[in-house]
């Protein structure tokens, strides 16, 4: 499935950049048109009320052509007849209460020749009115809602049948002849002489199965009933584009411009160089907005503190990369004009340790710079810390061989699995820094202790803690020495042994995992480093 909308997206042509607000009109003048053609369709498919004036007409012609059956209709020889002047004296009769204004009943003898008409009986005549002498006849005006009565009609053929739309184009003499060949009834809509819609029954007036006369019986107010329909749907569509209109500007103003604000900032951040540059904020217009200028506000945030934090890892860099380089070459200098033998070795080894100096410094720098991107390629594993720290426990298991005794290192885990999801190369980096770092200041016959638990309440933590022996750290420094290149050793350790940016990438790794360290000491003497971090579900 994923392929085959990749394939429609490829083949697909690409939408032309154009303004918000446009796109937002399209779409609702779209939403609109399809509103007015439906409405349209739905006024014009009426086939119920058209079902239902046929059946009307119907039931009233069947009353004229059965009385006018009992009444005028005879069997004598040569064959069935209608008498057609009580044919004609029965519908004047019934014409008063069978046939309404807007209606029309006219009887037919075979031919078929018109016998009566229930107009010419009630004295109705239509009336044209001429131009003056010498002008040409001029076409009526058609009203407003006229002009759109031939979409109307089109779109009402999609949903009649092909015997519908046959049956318009039958006149009254073509519907009346079909009564009197096929004998059946004959009922639907057909055009009138001037186009409007006739709601038409013929019946055939018979005597056993010979056809002696017919009644058809019409109605003209389909086209007025479906005309008020058409006025109530443009006063429902009038409505409907107001509010899409109110709605477009509505939408403008909360989303289009709220846009442009954004783009604007956005540009600004671009040509600033570097500088700060406030981001509106957008909370109070729409909630994907407000949603979208708070991430944004986050973003450059985020990138500012980046470029803050690598513009100052570039300085701090520099300026431990420039120790080690001017002592090599304040030695590099001075060897040519050293004396003797012990004097140029004493040069060639402050050039060798600040080379390995330099080494290890580039090197954890360069660990450093990668960290981040390593800990978001790497996908998160389910991690036991126990086990881990079992297994890096057991790295410091007491040498009998080692020239000089160092602190042991024991550990205390609680019970039941401890789970959290990580990176483990990374986490188990962060304890061995923190374990290295403790047996450092730890005297060769201390302990450095670390304990694992879990603990309590709805969003349990993992908490590692992890004690030496050693003097403490003191109190003004607890939080400096987690800084990049800030290096405190005890006295008599060998210097330039350390870059200084074990616990800084300590606290990078723990802050990336959601977690956070800390340091302290403890009220018996030495320091005591926390690690927390989130449990897994």
């Amino acid at each position: 499935m994923r392929a085959l909308a990749r394939g429609l997206a490829r083949r697909l042509p690409a939408l032309p950049p154009l303004p918000l607000w446009i796109w937002i009109s399209a779409v609702n003048a779209l939403v609109l048109i399809i509103l007015g053609l439906g409405m349209y369709a739905i006024t014009e498919a009426r086939r119920g009320l058209v079902a239902a004036k046929l059946d009307s007409l119907t039931a009233q012609a069947e009353i004229i052509a059965s009385v006018i059956t009992e009444t005028a209709v005879y069997g004598d020889a040569p064959g069935p007849r209608m008498d057609n002047d009580s044919a004609r004296e029965v519908l004047r009769r019934l014409s008063s209460l069978y046939v309404p204004d807007e209606s029309r009943a006219i009887l037919h003898a075979p031919g078929p020749a018109r016998i009566a008409d229930s107009d010419l009986i009630a004295g109705q005549v239509e009336t044209t009115l001429l131009p003056p002498p010498g002008e040409t006849p001029r076409a009526p005006r058609q009203p407003p809602g006229d002009m759109l009565a031939p979409l109307g009609d089109w779109i009402s053929m999609l949903w009649t049948t092909p015997e519908t739309r046959a049956y318009l184009d039958l006149t009254l003499a073509e519907e009346v002849a079909r009564a009197f060949e096929t004998g059946e009834p004959q009922r639907g809509v057909r055009r009138g002489a001037d186009g409007s819609r006739v709601v038409s029954v013929t019946l055939p007036i018979q005597l056993i199965q010979a056809v002696v006369g017919t009644v058809t019986y019409e109605s003209y107010d389909l086209d007025a009933l479906i005309e008020e329909e058409r006025v109530f749907l443009g006063y429902f569509l009038l409505t409907a584009a107001i509010i899409i209109g109110v709605g477009t500007v509505l939408l403008t103003v909360s989303i289009a411009r709220p846009l442009s604000r954004l783009a604007d900032a956005a540009r600004q951040v671009r040509l600033a160089g570097g500088a700060r540059v406030p981001m509106p904020e957008l909370g109070r217009n729409m909630y994907e907005i407000g949603t979208l200028s708070t991430a944004f506000i986050q973003m450059t945030n985020a990138l500012y503190d980046r470029l803050d934090a690598i513009e100052s890892f570039a300085a701090d860099v520099a300026h431990e990369i420039k120790n080690p380089l001017t002592s090599i070459r304040s030695a590099a200098e001075i060897l040519p004009q050293a004396r003797d033998d012990a004097q140029r070795a004493r040069l060639i080894a402050v050039i060798q340790h600040d080379v390995r100096r330099l080494d290890r410094l580039i090197t954890d720098i360069s660990n450093a710079s990668r960290l981040d991107a390593e800990l978001a390629r790497e996908d998160l594993a389910l991690i036991d810390l126990t086990r881990l720290l079992t297994d890096i426990a057991g790295l410091y298991r007491p040498d009998p061989e080692a020239p000089e005794p160092q602190a042991g290192v024991t550990l205390d885990a609680g019970p039941g699995p401890l789970l959290l999801r990580g990176h483990e190369g990374p986490l188990s980096r962060v304890f061995i820094n923190l374990v290295d770092n403790a047996r450092t200041f730890s005297p060769p016959d201390g302990e450095v202790r670390v304990t694992a638990q879990r603990s309590s309440g709805a969003h349990s933590r993992l908490i590692v803690t992890v004690e030496d022996d050693g003097p403490g750290i003191p109190e003004e420094t607890l939080e400096s020495i987690f800084d990049r290149f800030y290096t405190r050793r005890p006295d008599g350790a060998a210097f330039g042994a350390h870059s200084g940016l074990g616990l800084a990438i300590a606290r990078q790794i723990v802050n990336a995992h959601g977690g956070s360290i800390r340091a302290g000491n403890r009220p018996g003497g030495g320091a005591v480093f926390t690690v927390d971090l989130p449990a897994a579900r």
